[in-house]
C-alpha cells in the first residue's frame, strides 16, 4: 500500500470531488437535455433516449479493459484521461446539429465515464486498501452522492441563463480544469500490478469464478438493478412534468434523490457494524421496488400525489444510496476479491446491454395515452428479479462459508 493512514483521507476527499462533477455535469444533466435536444434536433422521444443509451453501452464495453488496465496499474492514466475525454465531449456537444453527431458525443461521453465513475474508482480503493475498502468506498460516495442536488439545480439554472449549448462548455471546463488535475495529481505511486494477476497466471484462474453460479447471480443482479437505476435518471424530469408537476418540484424531486442517497450511505456507514453484512445485503435492494410502486401508485392519490413522490423519493433515493455499496462490493463479498477489477470488468457486455436497453426501453414504451406506466411496471419487473438473484447468491457463499471457512478469504 502506498499511501499512509494520514493521506487516506486526503485522497478520497479529491476523488469524492471528481466524482461528484463526473456524475452531475454528465449522468444526471441528461434529463435536463432530453426535451430542449428533441425541440432543436426534432427527435422523438425513442430517439432521444437512444443517446443516454449509447453512452451506457460504450461505458459498459470498455469496463472490461478498463478493469485489467487499473489491475495493471495504469490508473493514473485511465482516470485522467477519461476526464480529458468527458471535457472534449461536452464540449463537442455544444456545437451538435445533427442526430448522428448527439449519437457520437454520447458514444464519446461514455467512454470517458468507463474510464471515471464508480466502477473504476471502486477499483482503485479496492487495490489501495485491501483490508479496508468497504468504509473507503462508503466514505468516497458521501460526495459523490449529492451529484444530482448539486447539478440538477445548477445544470437547469445554466440551461435557462445561457442556453444548453453555452451550459455544456461550463460543463466541460470542470471537466478540464478540475477533474483531470485531480486525477493526475492524485493518482501518482499507484500499487504495481500484482505478479498473481499478470495474464500467464491470471487467465486459468478467473475462468472458474466467471462460470461460478455465485458470480452468475450476482452478475444477473448487478446488470438488472444497474439497468433499472440507469433508466430512471435519464427520464426523470420528463415523468415528472407529465404527472404535472409544478416546474419547481420537477427540479426538486430529482434533485432530493442525491440528499436521500447521501443519508442513505451515512446511515450505512454508521450502523453497518451493528447490522448483519449480508442481512443488510438483503434488505437493500429492495427499497428499489418498493419505491416504484409508491412512483406507480402516485398518479391514483390526486391531491396528495406530491406525498407520495415524497415516498418515492424516500425509498428510491436512500435505496440507491446504499445499493451502490452493494454493487461495488458483492463481488468481492460472494465471489471474489483478489481479482475484483477483472471480475467487474467481465461484466462489461451484459451491464453495457442491460444499462442501455434500459433508457431506450423507457422512451419507446412512452406513449402520448399511457406515458411512462407500461415501462415502470416493466422496470419494478425487472428490479425484483434481481432482488431475488442476490439472494440466491448470498445462499450460495453461505453454504460454500460453511463448508470452507476460508473460502471468503
Amino acid at each position: 500500500m502506498h499511501h499512509t493512514p494520514r493521506n487516506t483521507p486526503h485522497l478520497i476527499g479529491w476523488l469524492s470531488l471528481a466524482q461528484l462533477i463526473s456524475w452531475g455535469s454528465v449522468f444526471y444533466t441528461f434529463a435536463l437535455l432530453l426535451e430542449p435536444v428533441e425541440r432543436e434536433l426534432g427527435l422523438s422521444r425513442a430517439q432521444s433516449s437512444l443517446g443516454f443509451s449509447l453512452a451506457l453501452l460504450a461505458e459498459g464495453l470498455l469496463a472490461y479493459p478498463v478493469g485489467r488496465l487499473i489491475d495493471r496499474g495504469h490508473e493514473r492514466v485511465v482516470m485522467t484521461g477519461g476526464s480529458l475525454l468527458v471535457a472534449l465531449c461536452l464540449a463537442l456537444h455544444s456545437g451538435i446539429s445533427s442526430v448522428a453527431g448527439f449519437y457520437a458525443v454520447w458514444l464519446g461521453l461514455g467512454a470517458g465515464l468507463a474510464a471515471t465513475l464508480y466502477q473504476p474508482v471502486f477499483a482503485v480503493v479496492i487495490r489501495r486498501f485491501p483490508n479496508d475498502f468497504r468504509r473507503a468506498i462508503i466514505t468516497i460516495t458521501f460526495l459523490g452522492g449529492l451529484a444530482s442536488t448539486v447539478f440538477i439545480p445548477l445544470s437547469a439554472w445554466l440551461i435557462h441563463a445561457v442556453g444548453w449549448r453555452h451550459a455544456l462548455l461550463v460543463l466541460a471546463a470542470l471537466h478540464l480544469l478540475v477533474c483531470a488535475p485531480l486525477h493526475a495529481l492524485m493518482l501518482r505511486h499507484a500499487p504495481a500490478g500484482q505478479a498473481h494477476t499478470s495474464s500467464s497466471a491470471h487467465a486459468p484462474s478467473l475462468k472458474p469464478h466467471l462460470l461460478s453460479a455465485p458470480f452468475l447471480l450476482v452478475g444477473l443482479f448487478i446488470v438488472l438493478l444497474m439497468g433499472v437505476t440507469a433508466a430512471l435518471p435519464a427520464h426523470m424530469v420528463s415523468l415528472l412534468r407529465e404527472n404535472g408537476l409544478p416546474e419547481t418540484w420537477v427540479i426538486a424531486v430529482p434533485a432530493a434523490i442525491g440528499v436521500l442517497q447521501l443519508l442513505g450511505r451515512v446511515l450505512l456507514y454508521f450502523f453497518e457494524n451493528h447490522v448483519d453484512l449480508h442481512l443488510a445485503n438483503r434488505l437493500i435492494p429492495g427499497l428499489i421496488p418498493l419505491g416504484l410502486l409508491a412512483l406507480l401508485a402516485a398518479p391514483w392519490f390526486g391531491d396528495a400525489q406530491v406525498a407520495v413522490l415524497l415516498l418515492f423519493v424516500l425509498l428510491y433515493g436512500m435505496g440507491n444510496g446504499m445499493l451502490t455499496i452493494v454493487k461495488g462490493t458483492a463481488i468481492a463479498e460472494y465471489v471474489d476479491r483478489a481479482q475484483v477489477a477483472s471480475l467487474n470488468g467481465a461484466l462489461g457486455v451484459p451491464m453495457a446491454l442491460g444499462r442501455a436497453a434500459a433508457p431506450w426501453l423507457l422512451g419507446l414504451l412512452w406513449s402520448p395515452s399511457g406515458g411512462y406506466g407500461a415501462g415502470l411496471w416493466l422496470m419494478l419487473g425487472l428490479s425484483l428479479i434481481g432482488v431475488a438473484a442476490l439472494a440466491g447468491a448470498q445462499r450460495l457463499a453461505r453454504q460454500r462459508r460453511a463448508v470452507d471457512p476460508q473460502a471468503a478469504a
